[in-house]
């Protein structure tokens, strides 16, 4: 296990900054992930902490150990770190288990060493069974699980993981978040898991690091970032967010849409001005029918605009003078153009500033 520092880490390419000046620490044995759009810097900054790509400005360091400066960079192959990739990259000529040793080819270990370093990682990765099958003749979760266990083998410092699960299918990519999770509380290693999937941030990590557009957004633990999102883009960007416009009444009052409503936290720039608030799709209720007095209540009238029909649930549209998405049990069987409520919960409802 080892620490992991980003100090003020830049990568340009031509006038535009890839990764911009970001800041970042990484405990020994913690599981971060980097999480944003396409195009956000994540890959860019992984792919830094490698040596694959030179920074144009700032530190990398591991254990306090300056790797990569404007003045020296230490090359790959001497950071003591491990990556996998999303396209797997194992040996099609090689066995499972010879794809598995091949991670301990350059360590200089007895033979009977690496032996029993192998069988153990086929152990822990459930591939002990497999061992002398070829890439081919196993499945694409069951390649990922060669990947990982070599990647293992040499007991890297760090482990660098860069969507490794985008190609499998949705039931499979189930199954190895749960597969790599569990590794990692097994082996304890350092490891910085890049992603665009919320669901594999959320399951999987004990901090989400948000980027956009090579900055950092938003850094804290999963519950952290979904419950407190402190942006737009984060709360549009973790879990199923309507991020509507309004105007600060005052205390926690703000008037959307003509309605003047309660909100629980968050953000407040002042009375008069323009914010944003921030409400979860299942923490608003949809009301059949509109209150009689529905200021006291936190509902506003709406117009349904459209439904769909989810198996376990519905989700809705509903105009309330902008447009909000609604969770709704499934028996609930409203048509378009049907008169509703939309109650908003201030404990669940939070003000943004930007």
């Amino acid at each position: 296990m080892a620490t992991l520092e980003l100090l003020k880490l830049s990568k340009r390419y031509q006038d535009v900054a890839s990764v911009d000046a970001i800041d970042l620490s990484v405990k020994a044995g913690e599981f971060l992930c980097l999480l944003g759009p396409s195009g956000c810097g994540k890959t860019t900054t992984l792919r830094m902490i490698a040596g694959l790509v030179t920074p144009d400005d700032g530190e990398i360091r591991v254990d306090g150990k300056v790797i990569s400066s404007p003045r020296a960079v230490v090359p790959p192959e001497r950071r003591g770190m491990s990556m996998i990739f999303q396209s797997y990259a194992v040996w099609p000529h090689m066995t499972v288990r010879e794809n598995v040793a091949y991670g301990l080819k350059a360590k200089p270990l007895p033979g009977d060493e690496k032996r029993k370093r192998t069988d153990a990682l086929l152990a822990a990765t459930k591939l002990d069974g497999l061992a002398d099958r070829y890439p081919a003749e196993i499945s694409g979760g069951q390649q990922q699980r060669v990947a990982l266990a070599r990647a293992l083998a040499p007991k890297p410092d760090i482990l660098l993981l860069d969507e490794p699960l985008s190609n499998l299918d949705a039931n499979l990519r189930g199954e190895m978040r749960f597969e790599i999770r569990r590794l990692h509380q097994e082996f304890r290693y350092t490891s910085v898991y890049v992603t665009h999937d919320q669901v594999e941030a959320m399951t999987m990590a004990d901090r989400i690091v948000v980027m956009d557009a090579g900055r950092i957004e938003q850094i804290g633990t999963p519950k952290e970032v979904y419950d407190a999102p402190n942006s737009a883009f984060v709360a549009r960007f973790i879990g199923a967010s309507n991020v509507l416009k309004a105007r600060h009444l005052g205390a926690r009052s703000v008037e959307l849409s003509g309605h003047a409503l309660e909100i629980g936290s968050g953000d407040f720039t002042g009375t008069g001005t323009d914010m944003a608030i921030c409400v979860k799709t299942h923490d608003l209720e949809l009301l059949p029918t509109l209150p009689t007095s529905d200021s006291s209540n936190n509902v506003l009238p709406g117009v349904v605009r459209s439904q769909a029909y989810l198996g376990s649930h519905r989700d809705y549209i509903v105009d309330v003078g902008q447009e909000v998405q609604i969770g709704a049990p499934a028996d609930m069987d409203l048509a378009p153009g049907s008169r509703v409520g939309v109650r908003f919960l201030p404990a669940r409802c939070r003000g943004l500033a930007r």
